[in-house]
């Protein structure tokens, strides 16, 4: 079967937004679970999900249930992973189960990421919006079938 690259594009959007589905299953909050994956000439050059930074307690969440203040975004755990490299992810795709907030969107832009795919949108669209506005292309896909 010959598929145009419209739909090529499409199986490996779905694709790897599986994998950032899988990726967000190592999380350890409670609320939500995140996974990004950041792919760059199909290759995945970095990953992430939300949780504490390197060395603090797993635990996402205060005894009310609410989000520690010093919990990393997905996006921002897969870009800060990229610091430490040599990976380049200029024009590169950021792959994530929920889309952007706006202080992770600041660090897309300035990352260089170009296009951004994601399944479920964050409750404040704030994020998505600042995303389009800059030139980032914007792509949801909620069914990954």
């Amino acid at each position: 079967m010959e598929y145009s690259s419209k739909e090529k594009q499409l199986r490996y959007d779905k694709a790897y937004l599986k994998m950032a589905k899988e990726w967000a299953k190592l999380s350890h909050c409670s609320r939500k679970q995140v996974g990004a994956l950041i792919v760059k000439d199909r290759m995945i050059v970095s990953d992430g999900y939300n949780g504490t930074p390197t060395g603090f307690d797993n635990c996402c969440e205060d005894e009310n249930g609410e989000t520690h203040w010093f919990v990393l975004h997905a996006e921002a755990n897969a870009i800060l992973k990229v610091a430490k490299s040599t990976h380049d992810i200029n024009g590169a795709t950021l792959y994530i189960t929920l889309s952007p907030c706006k202080e992770c969107s600041k660090l897309i832009i300035q990352s260089g990421i170009k296009r951004v795919v994601y399944c479920n949108g964050y409750k404040d669209d704030s994020g998505l919006s600042f995303l389009e506005e800059s030139g980032v292309e914007i792509c949801q896909i909620e069914n990954l079938n």
